[in-house]
């Protein structure tokens, strides 16, 4: 049995408990964050722990813990499971109030609770057809910057996808892509690499993010803009990021190959610059 965390406790993961009167049990009031762990290293900590800052600022939920504390925390937690790869997950709820209201309860105390699992390897897909996805209307709520716990909008789409024999959904919004339904998008057009730029349609992908450093620093061309839904379906190339996903091309679009139905050029130079990167987390040699 895997350890977890919850309010300044180490314990077993199913000896973990809440107050069914937390406010993340009764409204979803919280906020999460999942983190990679490379051979024992959480991945980009620091960024991780700035885009919680964010959200929990966003949703008006003081930080229980300060960026000292809260490595020292997770460091401990990776350390207390075995496996050298894995994913944590923590979560910050409101806390438990004496009776269910919406308004803010002026006595409650954040619920703090972070657990980590076994990481399955991301398969090797450069030399495999890539995945499916399709295009679904965007049906979430309007702060899609603040990663919160109330993801059943994000539920929904995911299992239309499932249901459509596909990996992921690429939601569309006033006739542009926004994200997937659990990642973030990128396109390849005109040979340039394009993904949505940041603001509260979607979320700021530390995956995202790291694509873009690594296409600046390598002297791939990109940029941040809107990709309208006629110019997805002639893309030359299309992605999906997360942290547990890393980096996946989209190689059938409702039912229609993108190019040529195989993983692109620009993915696979991109996938080995990614792989160099987890690498070195994995030695040492980078944060």
């Amino acid at each position: 049995m895997s350890t977890a965390y919850l309010n300044g406790t180490f314990l077993p993961l199913d000896q973990a408990q809440v107050s069914v009167m937390d406010r993340g049990f009764l409204f979803g009031d919280g906020i999460y964050e999942v983190i990679p762990v490379y051979n024992g290293k959480l991945f980009r900590l620091a960024q991780h722990l700035r885009r919680l800052q964010n959200s929990l600022d966003g949703v008006r939920i003081g930080n229980p813990l300060s960026d000292t504390e809260w490595t020292a925390v997770l460091t401990e937690l990776v350390a207390r499971n075995a496996d050298s790869e894995q994913a944590v997950y923590l979560q910050v709820t409101r806390g438990a109030a004496a009776r269910r209201d919406h308004a803010f309860p002026a006595d409650t105390h954040p619920t703090v609770f972070a657990m980590s699992t076994p990481a399955p390897a991301v398969s090797n897909i450069a030399s495999e057809a890539g995945i499916k996805a399709i295009t679904l209307p965007d049906i979430r709520w309007q702060q899609c910057d603040i990663k919160a716990i109330t993801l059943l909008p994000n539920v929904l789409l995911r299992q239309q996808a499932v249901d459509a024999e596909t990996a992921e959904a690429i939601l569309i919004r006033n006739g542009y892509a926004t994200e997937g339904a659990a990642s973030n998008i990128f396109i390849v057009h005109n040979g340039v690499l394009v993904t949505p730029p940041k603001g509260p349609s979607l979320l700021p992908g530390i995956t995202r993010d790291l694509v873009l450093e690594l296409a600046a620093a390598n002297g791939i061309p990109f940029r941040e803009a809107g990709i309208t839904e006629q110019t997805l379906g002639q893309a030359e190339e299309i992605w999906v990021t997360s942290s547990t996903r890393e980096i996946s091309p989209v190689t059938h679009l409702n039912d229609r190959i993108v190019a040529n139905g195989l993983p692109g050029p620009l993915w696979q130079r991109m996938i080995r610059l990614y792989q160099d990167y987890t690498e070195a987390l994995r030695t040492g040699k980078t944060g």
